[in-house]
């Protein structure tokens, strides 16, 4: 009985002993999970940060890239507004050098018209044109069509005149752009244009006004032999 109870006691504390170990041991190994998984999310966290980090940075560095390039289209686009606009009024000054473009201003307008048997002739017509030009004709038509370098102005048979490739005959009505006073005086000199159409019997007549509209030339101009100096625009840009 004694060797029973013994026995008991002893398998009694064994079997406390080896419940302590094991619960011993599955409190070391719940922390030891826990403490790891604790471990291996923050690495993870931090790891997760630094990447979310590094991708900031490339996304702002994109931004930056972005925003120097909308600057720089900016002012390529302001520097080409302005190029733009340099242009354009280059343009409007050739075209109205070139006779592209109507005109309106003071002036003077001519008529010459056929008297009797005495006959306008293109002659008559071309006299007029020089004098007002040499007295700072700014723009000149006959009969609406604009006069330029290259118009022509000729005979076609019996009435008929040529002006700009356009068959018309009298009367003839001259327009000038310019000082109206200067074109009034130049006309009526003693011996001047006045005086030679009315000793060869052309009736001619004027008024001077402050609005004179002068079309603008309608043709095409046309070069065949004249080029551009390329030796001159070279030591230009030079």
């Amino acid at each position: 009985m004694k060797g029973k109870i013994t026995m008991t006691i002893c398998v009694g504390c064994t079997a406390l002993i080896l419940t302590m170990i094991i619960f011993t041991q599955f409190k070391t190994v719940d922390e030891t999970d826990i403490t790891a998984i604790e471990t291996m999310r923050e690495t993870e966290l931090r790891a997760e940060l630094a990447s979310w980090k590094e991708k900031y940075e490339e996304i702002e560095v994109k931004i930056n890239e972005l925003d120097n390039k909308i600057n720089e289209y900016k002012q390529e686009i302001d520097n080409n507004a302005n190029t733009s606009t340099v242009l354009q009024e280059e343009v409007k000054e050739a075209e109205v050098y070139l006779g592209y473009t109507s005109l309106q201003g003071q002036g003077i307008i001519v008529t010459l018209k056929d008297k009797d048997d005495k006959v306008v002739t293109y002659a008559h017509i071309l006299q007029l044109v020089n004098e007002l030009n040499a007295a700072g004709a700014e723009a000149v038509s006959i009969n609406d069509e604009r006069i330029i370098s290259m118009s022509e102005i000729a005979k076609v048979k019996d009435k008929l005149i040529n002006i700009n490739e356009r068959r018309t005959t009298a009367p003839f009505t001259i327009k000038a752009i310019g000082d109206k006073k200067y074109f009034e005086s130049a006309l009526n000199i003693k011996g001047g244009y006045i005086d030679l159409m009315g000793a060869e019997g052309i009736d001619v007549s004027y008024t001077v006004e402050d609005n004179v509209i002068v079309p603008a030339y309608e043709g095409e101009q046309k070069f065949e032999y004249a080029k551009e100096n390329v030796e001159k625009k070279k030591e230009e840009q030079k």
